[in-house]
């Protein structure tokens, strides 16, 4: 990371701990998560690095495989500046991606799998992708975004399932790319920790995507928060339920590496699976949305698997229901609930547990670990603040009623936002991320959401934009007004709900306006529920969301 503390602080001669005492190879060296493989190759080589299906490899493995990939990138000339797309579920070749393509310098860009080929379009041109690689699973939307784009990736394939089909679309599969490069490849360290790792898109309140730029000292500290607040030790058994496309695994794709553990990879997230894997495999550790959670909570009879060690979950996204965690518990699971953004590596606070909140029964203490908690060891700031004009809002009474905007700071904090400087200075404005969530603080310092301030919806982990729904929506010949806002479910956390006018002397049915969303974008995008009506509006005009939240909560 570029050090300006010189220009702000410069160096006093007459302070005997700056003089003749500077920087140099020996004592400063860029902060980044790559070196976590390269330790875990030479203490651990013979150690399972990963496991898929009745595939594994160990760190040896791992290490010259990531180093093959890079190798023949680098051969293909990809390096400092460029984008690597991948769009892929959790299978080894994601994983080596988060070491193979930064150690040539370039940006590991790994797409979302359950977006549609326009989205795909959108960030394919939008990052400027060099080489994109693809599961044979999503030829179909793959080769549909490649139609749209103006971008000409050189398209690798990878053959992962073939018993799942597929189309090949590019000149080379994964396997035989690798085998032309080198497994003594002596990859790039950065030159600056600033350096950006990774390319993130994440949904905003517009229908395009932000792409959120995240650098090498973040990916590290990140990586060793999470074990740090995990408290990880030697050797962890981690089960990929969590995507690795969404921020990077929040970092486990490094800080299971750097605790010297195996990566169980799992192309679907199934409650037979994930029972199995914890049973047969000694997973005792994995990530989730509230989704996962309610999966395994109500997982049948035949699905499930006896195991007799402990198992720790990590849960984010929408706050889950304090019921269901309550019910994991139960069920032998012990649940952490974190909280973060992408713009953050993913989880950067956490519900710290309390030694004398273990006498609260089950129910008293899912309450509490409902909430978002406190900030990692590895972020510098975290508050909730009032409104004001370029970020000059104050921090809101620990009172737990008083709600204002959750803002952070520090080195966990992204780059930015790719080609959208206005965007970027928006969300530091005042010296702050804003991360337009609304929550509360508590007395004892932890902080709870309350809403969010931009009307996202969070269902199954996803980041849902309503404006996007609702431009679709207006796409319908009978559609004369639409909002958008979420609604309470069990499942999935939230889902979309849509509230229809229709024009005058028209019809259309709830089922016909699903089916049309769901023609126009990505399935999980489209509303559950459609409620026909007059649209409530202030005088000026504008649609009353929170009137729209409530009558969604009580259908």
């Amino acid at each position: 990371m570029a050090d300006d503390s010189a220009a702000r602080n410069p160096p006093d001669a007459q302070n005997p701990y700056e003089a003749g005492l500077q920087r140099n190879p020996a004592n400063h060296v860029a902060l980044t998560p790559l070196g976590f493989l390269a330790r875990a190759a030479h203490v651990y080589p013979g150690r399972i690095a990963w496991r898929h299906g009745a595939r594994s490899a160990d760190y040896r493995e791992f290490y010259a495989r990531t180093r093959r990939l890079a190798s023949a990138l680098v051969a293909r000339g990809i390096g400092v500046g460029d984008t690597v797309s991948f769009m892929a579920p959790n299978i080894p070749a994601m994983l080596e991606a988060h070491y193979g393509v930064p150690m040539t310098g370039a940006v590991l860009n790994a797409l979302n799998v359950r977006l549609d080929a326009p989205a795909i379009a959108f960030i394919l041109d939008h990052g400027e992708a060099k080489i994109l690689f693809t599961d044979r699973a999503f030829s179909p939307v793959i080769s549909e975004a490649l139609k749209l784009c103006r971008a000409k990736p050189l398209v690798i394939d990878i053959d992962d399932t073939p018993e799942e089909g597929g189309d090949f679309l590019g000149s080379i599969e994964y396997e035989a790319f690798l085998e032309g490069g080198d497994p003594e490849y002596d990859w790039r360290w950065p030159a600056d920790e600033w350096e950006a790792i990774s390319l993130c898109y994440t949904s905003g309140t517009t229908g395009n995507p932000k792409g959120v730029v995240l650098h090498h000292r973040g990916a590290y500290l990140n990586a060793i928060g999470n074990s740090l607040t995990w408290s990880l030790g030697d050797a962890p058994v981690y089960l990929w339920t969590l995507p690795m496309f969404h921020c990077n695994g929040w970092c486990f794709t490094w800080t299971i590496t750097a605790q010297g553990g195996t990566h169980v990879c799992l192309r679907k997230v199934e409650a037979a699976a994930i029972f199995d894997a914890v049973a047969r495999l000694g997973v005792n550790r994995f990530c989730g949305a509230p989704i996962v959670l309610n999966m395994i909570v109500n997982a049948p009879e035949e699905a499930r698997a006896a195991f007799d060690h402990r198992v720790d979950v990590m849960t984010a996204a929408a706050p889950p229901p304090a019921a269901v965690i309550a019910a994991m518990e139960r069920g032998g699971f012990n649940v952490t609930h974190v909280y973060g953004l992408t713009e953050v590596y993913g989880p950067v606070t956490v519900c710290a547990w309390h030694g004398e909140w273990d006498s609260l029964d089950i129910e008293q203490q899912a309450e509490l670990k409902a909430r978002q908690g406190v900030a990692y060891v590895t972020l510098d700031g975290l508050a909730v603040m009032t409104s004001g004009a370029s970020g000059s809002g104050k921090p809101v009474p620990a009172d737990g009623e008083t709600i204002g905007e959750v803002v952070m700071r520090g080195n966990t904090v992204m780059k930015g936002y790719l080609k959208n400087r206005g965007a970027t200075e928006e969300a530091f404005a005042g010296g702050w991320f804003h991360t337009g969530d609304l929550g509360v603080m508590h007395g004892d310092g932890y902080i709870e959401l309350k809403d969010r301030a931009k009307d996202i919806i969070i269902s199954g982990g996803e980041n849902i934009s309503t404006i996007e729904i609702e431009d679709v929506l207006y796409r319908h010949e009978a559609v004369l007004e639409a909002a958008v806002v979420g609604r309470p479910d069990d499942h999935w956390g939230e889902t979309p709900c849509a509230f229809v006018t229709l024009k005058e002397g028209t019809e259309a049915s709830a089922e016909e306006l699903i089916a049309h969303c769901r023609d126009n974008m990505a399935h999980f995008k489209a509303p559950k529920t459609v409620v026909f009506g007059t649209l409530p509006k202030t005088s000026t005009g504008k649609v009353q969301k929170f009137t729209l939240r409530e009558r969604a909560a009580e259908l």
